[in-house]
């Protein structure tokens, strides 16, 4: 145990110096980060809630099943997103905003201990949000002169910074049932520069940020030898930011209600077909529709932020081939719906429904040592910014535009097994 409480001490110390250099970046769907496992990054995420990696807890932690002793998940993922920003309007000299995504190093570890025969405990530490979008300075969406000679803006840097530690608990009632649940402890931090708000004039929400709290619950249920089928839900959590609000008329201390993150319900299924073959599906809900407007109080007038997202879902597909003992290649593909429409689209954020191409591999090196790599291409549909969402009312007759997005994802995992209870689990599979 002492040998345990020591790898642990260390593995969360090297996830936190990891968080500190970790940057944040949108593509997914809103502004949320599906990027949290190297081995689902391979198969676009296809039947990851089933199981297949310790990770996986990260969408259903009663796949804590499969832990056997003490295992640890250490994974880096770097993102590279591209989105071209287009002003359309007529008579604007900028146009052309280049591109306005924001690379970022994302960082996520995990750790599973056996208990006992039906107690599992797991701890997760990632980013499950993120977001980072920044126009140049000359850009016209930074400010612009209008009649009567006010000055506006839309759109200048957007950021939001999240960091969660999910510490989980899954019982185990026999080989063919686990259900399990856990805490989030959720950090946020928010940063909006250049945004016109009436009677403050161009303003900027600079490092507003809270602490809060969610839940994370799952089942799995393996019907048969071969066939793993689980449930996982992630809970909304709602952030309450506080921070200082630069205005033209001064620095306000403003609260914000409304900051929420969605809840999630993630199906997936994996299912042997040959004793090397398997095939792996996925479907995900976001309650996004929840995310409508942040409120908030302490300056001089009431300042309010719509968003007014729409529910978003996802679906994949994919499969895994093992080429030998030590050797393990997958592949999959993706179909995102984003909660961003023509309806609320920003230039902040000009999200669209997107496709996902995804391939990877698992080489395991020695008994207690593993690796995970993936990639995904991931490309957006042809998406425009019109007129009466550009910004809300000051903008809806000055700025149009077009965004071309896509996404570069390369994800590695170092996979770590250590002793545990001498005992045999009653488990049918171990990662």
């Amino acid at each position: 145990m002492q040998k345990f409480t020591r790898t642990l001490r260390g593995s969360v110390a090297a996830a936190a110096l990891l968080a500190v250099i970790g940057a944040s970046a949108a593509h997914a769907g809103g502004f949320a980060l599906r990027e949290q496992s190297a081995y689902g990054q391979g198969m676009s995420f296809a039947g990851v809630a089933a199981g297949g990696s310790l990770s996986s807890m990260f969408w259903n932690p009663a796949t804590l099943s499969a832990v056997m002793g003490f295992q640890s998940e250490t994974v880096a993922t770097y993102i590279a997103p591209t989105s071209d920003v287009r002003i359309t309007t007529p008579g604007v000299l900028a146009q052309s905003q280049g591109d306005v995504g924001e690379n970022a190093i994302l960082p996520s570890s995990y750790y599973g201990y056996r208990l006992n025969d039906h107690i599992v405990l797991g701890l997760g530490i990632n980013a499950p949000f993120g977001l980072a979008t920044k126009y140049p300075l000359n850009s016209a969406l930074r400010g612009t002169v209008v009649p009567p000679g006010v000055n506006i803006a839309f759109a200048g840097t957007t950021e939001v910074f999240t960091m969660s530690a999910n510490p989980a608990i899954a019982y185990q009632f026999n080989e063919y049932i686990t259900v399990a649940l856990g805490a989030v402890l959720q950090y946020a931090d928010v940063r909006l520069t250049d945004q016109f708000l009436p009677g403050l004039g161009v303003s900027a929400l600079d490092g507003a940020d809270d602490f809060a709290f969610g839940l994370t619950a799952g089942i799995q249920v393996k019907p048969m030898e071969g066939t793993e089928i689980g449930l996982g839900y992630r809970s909304r959590i709602n952030h309450e930011i506080d921070g200082p609000l630069r205005t033209a008329a001064g620095t306000f201390q403003v609260k914000g209600d409304g900051f929420n993150t969605p809840d999630t319900v993630t199906l997936g299924i994996r299912q042997r077909i040959t004793d090397a073959f398997r095939l792996t599906a996925g479907v995900e809900w976001a309650n996004w529709s929840h995310f409508k407007a942040v409120d908030l109080t302490g300056a001089p007038v009431p300042v309010s932020l719509g968003f007014n997202y729409n529910d978003s879902w996802f679906f994949a597909l994919g499969g895994e081939y093992d080429f030998n003992e030590a050797l393990t290649v997958r592949a999959g593909v993706a179909r995102e719906l984003a909660p961003i429409d023509d309806a609320n689209r920003s230039f902040r954020l000009p999200d669209n429904d997107r496709w996902w191409l995804s391939a990877g591999a698992s080489y395991k090196a020695t008994e207690r040592f593993s690796f995970d790599v993936g990639y995904s291409y991931i490309f957006a549909d042809d998406t425009n910014i019109l007129t009466a969402a550009a910004g809300g009312p000051a903008a809806n007759s000055i700025f149009g535009g077009t965004s071309d997005a896509d996404v570069h994802v390369f994800t590695a995992a170092l996979k770590m097994k250590f002793g545990g209870p001498r005992h045999e689990a009653p488990v049918m599979a171990n990662y």
